[in-house]
Order: C-alpha cells, then structure tokens, then sequence
C-alpha cells in the first residue's frame, strides 16, 4: 500500500492529540510533522508518535550550509522516523551531507535510515511566482526536473513535488525514484494557497508514489472516514 500521510499542521502538541484519538482502532495512519509542531514539540513528541505505533514523514525542509545540515541531519537519523525533507535549492552537497548524516546517526542508534527526500518547488509557487521569487526565465516543469536529477544524483531518494510532475520525473529518473506529493484535495474542496493540486485518484493516474493530505481531513467533521476513503481513492 502506498502511503497517504495526514499533515499533522496544529498548534501545539494538545490539539493534535486530540485530533488523533479520532483514530483509535485503526491501524496507525501515516503522519507528516511540519515545522511548527516540530518547533513546539520536538523531538521528544516524535518520539512518543513513533512508540505509539504512526509512521512519521518529519517535513522540516533542512536548508543551511553542508556541515549544518549533516549535523542536523545526523541528529534526525536517530529518531527511528521513515521521511525526512531538505529544500532541493540548498545543492548537491547539501543534499549529499544530509545523507550522510542521516546514514550515520541511524547506524549508531541501529534504526533504519529515513527516506530523505528533495522539495523542488513548493506547491504554493505557480509558475509566475517562482520565475519571479527565483528571478529565472526557467519554466516551472523544467526547474522540477533539473532539481529532481540533482538530488538522485545526490543520493536522494526522491522528490516533494506536484502530482502534475510525477509522471515526467518518473519517465527521466526511473519508477524506483519516490515522487510524494502535497496538494491534494478532494475533488469537493477548494485549493486555498496551493496552486497546483490534484484529486488523489488523479495523482494515482499520475504515478505519485504517496500523498500529502492536510485539510481535506483535517478541518472534515469526520477526519477517519475521510482518511480512509482518500486511501481507497488511492490505493
């Protein structure tokens, strides 16, 4: 089964707990921590997700010089948590360091190494945007694929990006190379700040490997069943 994470983005530790036990007897879903309830709760709140059986995509988009983000990521790697993210723009040793910090602090703490995974162009970013934010003549498709090869080659294991690239970044850099993809709605929901968003049976058409689901659940008056239709939608 492909995973659909529900990004955790509240406050503070006691409202996402509460949204939690909505879920009691399921099996835990997937789950992304943002940096704001990373910011407030830490590492320790990873942790006790983690013990209490969710599988965690940490999305604190790392992005800083080499040996920080090594570091960082090192520290990361001991968390026993399955996705990390850093920001595609930080560059190939960027990338690369984060690797191998996560490599490292795993190995010492005998878990497995998480995912990491490269944002390429954030989903709230339409082409205009980012030709203007990055001040590059670049199309948007172009920028996402450039960015995806740079990370495989640096040992990414794959990208952050928009269902409506997956396909493409599939057909240049293989099918074992993961495309997660944010901005998913269903088909009853309205965008709000992302511009390029996509059903999760239009992002299964378009070979995203798994899905990133924020408010479709969580402001739903009945976020389980939502969750588990947005599963069966994809999976």
């Amino acid at each position: 089964m492909q995973p659909v994470f529900i990004a955790l983005d509240f406050k503070d530790i006691t409202k996402t707990r509460e949204f939690l036990v909505q879920f009691s007897g399921l099996q835990r879903p997937y789950v992304k921590i943002g940096i704001e309830l990373f910011y407030h709760g830490g590492p320790q709140f990873v942790k006790e997700l983690r013990d209490t059986g969710y599988r965690i995509f940490l999305d604190v988009k790392m992005f800083d010089i080499p040996t920080t983000v090594k570091k960082a990521a090192f520290q990361i790697g001991q968390l026993g948590i399955d996705v990390v993210t850093v920001h595609a723009l930080g560059g190939p040793q960027m990338i690369q360091a984060a690797f191998e910090g996560l490599a490292a602090g795993a190995k010492m703490t005998g878990v497995p190494r998480p995912k990491l995974l490269a944002i390429t162009q954030l989903t709230s970013f339409d082409e205009m945007t980012m030709q203007t934010v990055q001040a590059t003549n670049e199309s948007l498709i172009t920028s996402v694929l450039r960015l995806a090869k740079m990370a495989k080659e640096s040992s990414a294991d794959g990208v952050i990006a928009s269902a409506q690239e997956a396909q493409q970044i599939h057909q240049l850099l293989g099918n074992d190379f993961l495309v997660i993809t944010p901005g998913i709605r269903l088909a009853s929901d309205i965008s709000n700040d992302q511009q390029r968003v996509m059903t999760p049976a239009m992002a299964k058409l378009a070979t995203s490997n798994g899905l990133v689901v924020g408010r479709s659940i969580t402001h739903s008056d009945n976020p389980k069943q939502v969750y588990q239709e947005i599963n069966k939608e994809f999976n």
